[in-house]
């Protein structure tokens, strides 16, 4: 089955590039497109898309509100992928807080922007460049610090999240650790419930907050 994708983006040119970048790949199918972020929840409930690919900002209703829409509305809610002109725009990481699955420049190649896709579709995080990284530790709170000491990751699990904060997939975190990728699974869905995280992308965000990882 391909994975399916729902384009909102209030530029039609966007929206056009992209439905042709991803069109034109034998294992996605762009199944709808919105211009505005308030027309996305009834989408995703009529189309059941496995990825959204979202712009940041738009009338009506930006990419933040969108997301937290998508997620409260929607039961197994498709992977949100934040489309944007700049990285170091504080709108996009305010919507990986509110839930989003990671990011995506506008500039991005075609190859980059076909990875991304199928990168979150897969659950996996996205690498988050040094911007964002930048922005999370400024993020730096008691609550994410107190999240983390509660959560009393093993030493292992502390290794893997490192890993992952680094933006590697489970089949390089198991190369990394010398590992078996269900091993590394198993270790992700450990961190994901002790974290209280609804995926990788929120592991991460917790992991910089707290200080554990650093954006260097």
């Amino acid at each position: 089955m391909p994975v399916t994708v729902l384009l909102v983006d209030d530029e039609p040119l966007v929206r056009a590039g992209l439905r042709a970048i991803l069109d034109a790949q034998p294992d996605i199918e762009v199944v709808g497109e919105a211009a505005d972020g308030a027309s996305v929840v009834p989408l995703v409930r009529r189309l059941r898309p496995d990825v959204v690919a979202m712009d940041v900002r738009m009338p009506l209703l930006d990419g933040i509100e969108a997301t937290r829409a998508v997620l409260k509305a929607v039961d197994s809610p498709p992977k949100i992928l934040v489309v944007t002109t700049f990285e170091n725009d504080e709108y996009v990481y305010q919507a990986l807080r509110a839930g989003a699955d990671g990011f995506l420049l506008k500039r991005s190649r075609p190859s980059e922007i076909v990875h991304a896709v199928r990168l979150v579709a897969e659950g996996e995080t996205l690498l988050f460049p040094a911007a964002v990284r930048a922005l999370a530790a400024e993020y730096g709170n008691r609550a994410a610090r107190a999240v983390l000491e509660r959560a009393a990751l093993t030493e292992r699990e502390e290794a893997v999240l490192r890993l992952m904060a680094r933006g590697l997939t489970n089949v390089e975190i198991a190369a990394e650790l010398i590992v078996g990728t269900e091993t590394v699974k198993s270790h992700v869905s450990a961190i994901l419930a002790k974290l209280g995280a609804r995926d990788r992308t929120q592991a991460v965000i917790t992991a910089y907050e707290s200080g554990f990882v650093s954006p260097a």
